[in-house]
């Protein structure tokens, strides 16, 4: 059984920074690739990143791209996403994601955390 923790979101104003975290436990965890997607009122769930299970391949939406990057997390089974120049159209539950191989495909994961609440306002 593989659990996941986030922490870190939180209300920030534009232009901000907020750095969320990814607990994972579970005896195989440390194989899988973890991702980062995000739901805003209303919409659907949406893909933001994802580290694949050898922590050295990245992959970001557009959205985000050049703003998020994957940070610390040495140890395998704890993913860090640092966001900068956050803007209002970034407010959304973040939820952390695992499977065995990467993908951008909400339906393809089975494991997720409770998510954490991003806001940005001023």
């Amino acid at each position: 059984q593989v659990q996941l923790v986030e922490s870190g979101g939180g209300l920030v104003q534009p232009g901000g920074s907020l750095r969320l975290s990814c607990a994972a436990s579970g005896s195989i965890v440390s194989t899988y690739a973890m991702a980062w997607f995000r739901q805003a009122p209303g919409q659907e769930r949406e893909f933001v990143s994802f580290i694949d299970w050898r922590r050295i391949t990245t992959l970001y939406a557009d959205a985000v791209k050049g703003r998020f990057t994957f940070a610390g997390g040495n140890a395998s089974n704890t993913v860090e996403l640092q966001m900068n120049g956050l803007k209002p159209e970034d407010t959304a539950v973040y939820f952390c994601a695992a499977r065995p191989r990467s993908s951008v495909t909400t339906a393809l994961y089975a494991y997720w955390g409770q998510g954490t609440q991003v806001t940005v306002s001023s």
